[in-house]
């Protein structure tokens, strides 16, 4: 009889790029936690876009928050309305 070693699913580069807001925000369960993390030691590739991704959600926090004229939000919900209304 032979015996089987129990194989662990890996992530591909495709499904990493799915997981990566999953990933920072710390919303995944242990396995998939842990699949993601083998995955980041052999890619170089996902290492760097995981490093892109943290420094585009930093640089994007410093950002002063943007505010709507009273107008265009008016005009907003006039045009979300219309669309509603078919």
């Amino acid at each position: 009889m032979e015996e089987r070693k129990s194989e662990v699913r890996q992530v591909s580069c495709d499904e990493f790029v799915e997981l990566v807001t999953a990933f920072l925000d710390g919303a995944m369960d242990e396995p998939a936690e842990l699949r993601f993390l083998v995955h980041l030691s052999r890619c170089g590739d996902c290492e760097t876009y995981l490093e892109q991704v943290k420094q585009t959600v930093a640089m994007l926090g410093e950002l002063p928050e943007t505010r709507l004229t009273t107008e265009t939000r008016d005009h907003l919900r006039c045009v979300f309305r219309s669309l509603r209304q078919g």
